[in-house]
């Protein structure tokens, strides 16, 4: 979607309500279309004194394997952003302030950065998830399994000796 924004600029207290959804069914991660429902984008631009803002509440379901236990997961997360729009930055670079040439947003475009940097880097299906049995791949969450736990290299038995 993109908005033209020169009323914006235009007048000071002018602002543009933003509502809507942007599906990303299509984008892949990993082997894995972690974006399964679509997003939900709401806030606005909006002028105020002089100055031109971008205040956005974007929602989003991360549905992935677990990285520990490998069960599927959704959670729902929630990017506030908060923005200033300039029509031009002389030379600058900015991590608060958007250039917006011609002075027009593609406003999925934007909303796609912000999603694709909020991902998750570590997904876990709860905070303790115990993961799985690295000798039987049992699901440690589930119950603990029968696996002998104490495999010591031979060549390290005669240290375990000073620990008696």
């Amino acid at each position: 979607m993109i908005l033209d924004l020169k009323r914006i600029f235009a007048g000071e207290g002018n602002s543009l309500p933003i509502d809507y959804t942007l599906s990303l069914s299509d984008f892949e991660l990993y082997g894995n279309y972690p974006l399964k429902t679509p997003i939900k984008v709401k806030g606005e631009i909006f002028n105020k004194a002089g100055v031109v803002n971008l205040a956005l509440e974007i929602k989003y379901n991360f549905s992935a394997p677990c990285d520990r236990c490998g069960k599927v997961t959704t959670h729902e997360h929630t990017v506030k952003v908060d923005k200033m729009l300039a029509a031009s930055l002389q030379r600058q670079e900015s991590d608060t302030i958007i250039e917006v040439p011609g002075m027009k947003i593609d406003v999925d475009e934007f909303v796609y950065g912000e999603v694709v940097l909020s991902l998750p880097t570590k997904h876990l299906c709860k905070e303790d998830c115990k993961g799985l049995c690295e000798t039987c791949g049992k699901d440690l969450n589930t119950g603990n399994c029968d696996c002998k736990k104490k495999d010591i290299d031979p060549r390290l038995a005669p240290l375990m000796d000073l620990l008696k």
